[in-house]
């Protein structure tokens, strides 16, 4: 029998971004240098901005809002089929994380350009991403093991683990949703609080127990792989300068600090809990 012959690549003609500013830039220029026409969506804010400019054709999508335009997901999808693009560039965050937007598209025959339907519903939601990292032996927080059904349950799991815990929504991020509890006094209301945050923020007031760890250093790991179970860890950041919001405002990347067996640790283990959920694509742990 002959050996097989090389593997055909299907490169794409048109892809649309989902996005806007310098991301949707940046993914324009990788789109030119592959050959690959590019479709910009814009609110009527953003008609002159520079990746509209950019772009081989444009659809306006709606009006200065992010909801009445970039997060209208009705009229994304008629510029996914006005313009006839074979794919969507979600960029990050608008739509990158919306299951629901990756499976619209599938039902219209268009590639998403990201993770599959399934690992975003797994790593989208905080409790389900600290399960799967427990199921692929990677080090979490202490804390519950997923959402935290009432308020009773939280102080009960906080007694355990010791003060201070950090409330966190289960859904989105931002740092909305978010309450550091010092004692059991103070539970109660910051709960109420964390809770209605995360219920106005993302539909969903679903709340998790954790340790809070005093003076840490947040540092996040980038991945990529393919859709045929190759993935690879390629680096950190570090991004622990935080405003009181948990919003970062610099990240460094190497970070130049990290000794390199912690470096390898934090990256094999990103890699576990990544193939865990068969993630595709580029995306951080």
């Amino acid at each position: 029998m002959p050996p097989p012959g090389p593997r055909k690549i299907l490169m794409l003609r048109k892809v649309l971004i989902a996005n806007r500013g310098e991301i949707a830039c940046r993914v324009i220029r990788a789109c030119r240098e592959l050959g690959v026409a590019t479709v910009a969506v814009y609110s009527e804010a953003d008609r002159a901005s520079l990746h509209v400019l950019m772009a081989d054709e444009s659809v306006c999508i709606g009006a200065g809002s992010n909801t009445d335009s970039y997060l209208n997901l009705a009229n994304v999808l008629m510029a996914c089929e006005i313009s006839g693009a074979e794919a969507v560039h979600p960029g990050y965050g608008y739509f990158s994380e919306r299951a629901s937007f990756a499976q619209a598209l599938a039902s219209l025959n268009i590639k998403f350009i990201g993770p599959s339907v399934e690992a975003i519903e797994a790593m989208g939601d905080k409790a389900r991403a600290k399960q799967a990292a427990i199921a692929a032996d990677c080090p979490v927080v202490p804390g519950s093991e997923g959402a935290v059904p009432t308020e009773g349950d939280a102080l009960r799991i906080a007694e355990e683990i010791g003060y201070p815990v950090l409330l966190k929504a289960v859904a989105g991020g931002g740092g909305r949703g978010i309450r550091r509890v010092n004692s059991p006094d103070e539970l109660a209301g910051l709960w109420k609080t964390a809770q209605a945050e995360a219920q106005a923020s993302f539909g969903s007031g679903e709340m998790l127990v954790e340790k809070f760890v005093v003076s840490p250093r947040h540092v996040e790991i980038q991945l990529i792989g393919d859709e045929h179970g190759n993935l690879i860890y390629l680096g950190e950041r570090e991004c622990s300068i935080q405003n009181l919001r948990h919003q970062k405002i610099v990240e460094e990347a190497p970070f130049a600090d990290l000794p390199e067996e912690i470096r390898r640790a934090m990256g094999e283990a990103a890699v576990r809990v990544a193939k865990s959920v068969g993630y595709s694509n580029a995306g951080t742990v």
